[in-house]
C-alpha cells in the first residue's frame, strides 16, 4: 500500500512540474475504432502495422540526435501532458510532436482517397480521422495551458533535420526572451 501512495505522489509532482492542469478532463478521451469483424489484408501488412510504435520512431530519434548534437536538452514522452509530446522543453514551455505521415494524415484528402480503395477502409479512415481530431484537441489544451506546440511531419524531419532544429531553436529563443 505504501508503494502505491509513493508512485501516486511522484505522478502528481511530475504533473505539477510539467505545468499540466489537473482540472482539465482526462486526456484519454479517444477510443480507437473497433477491429471486430475485420481481418488483416495480409500477414505482411498485419505484421508491419504491429511493429509501428508510438515512441522512438526513426524520424523522432533522428530529430533527437540532431537536437542533442546541437546542444539542446529536453524531456521525452512526458505522459503528464496532453498528447504525450515526443519532446518537451520545460523551461520554455515548448512541446514538439514528430507526426508519422500515415498515422496523422499528411495530405489527408489524397490519403483518404487511397484508403477508401483499400482493405478495411472504414476502419483506417476512422482511425486516422480520430488521430487528427485528437491532435487538434491536445494542441488546444496545451496552448490554453501556456505551451507552444510545434508539429513536424516524418518526411520533413527525414529530409532536413537541421532545418527542423533551426525552427525549434527560433521558437525556444522567442519563449526564453518573452518569459525572462
Amino acid at each position: 500500500m505504501k508503494q502505491i501512495n509513493k508512485s501516486r505522489s511522484r505522478a502528481k509532482s511530475s504533473t505539477h512540474k510539467a505545468g499540466f492542469d489537473p482540472t482539465l478532463p482526462n486526456r484519454n478521451f479517444h477510443s480507437s475504432p473497433s477491429f471486430q469483424g475485420l481481418r488483416p489484408s495480409s500477414v505482411a501488412a498485419s505484421s508491419a502495422k504491429k511493429r509501428n510504435g508510438s515512441k522512438d520512431t526513426l524520424h523522432e530519434m533522428l530529430l533527437r540526435k540532431t537536437l542533442w548534437n546541437a546542444g539542446f536538452r529536453y524531456r521525452k514522452n512526458v505522459s503528464s501532458l496532453p498528447g504525450k509530446p515526443d519532446l518537451v522543453f520545460l523551461r520554455q514551455k515548448v512541446v514538439v510532436f514528430c507526426d508519422g505521415d500515415f498515422w496523422h494524415g499528411r495530405d489527408w484528402k489524397e490519403l483518404r482517397v487511397k484508403l477508401r480503395g483499400g482493405h478495411n477502409a472504414e476502419y483506417w479512415i476512422s482511425k486516422v480521422e480520430g488521430n487528427r481530431k485528437r491532435d487538434l484537441v491536445n494542441k488546444a489544451r496545451l496552448e490554453s495551458a501556456g505551451w507552444a506546440v510545434l508539429r513536424f511531419w516524418e518526411t520533413d524531419i527525414k529530409a532536413s533535420p537541421s532545418s527542423i532544429v533551426e525552427t525549434i531553436r527560433v521558437a525556444l529563443e522567442g519563449r526564453t526572451l518573452s518569459s525572462g
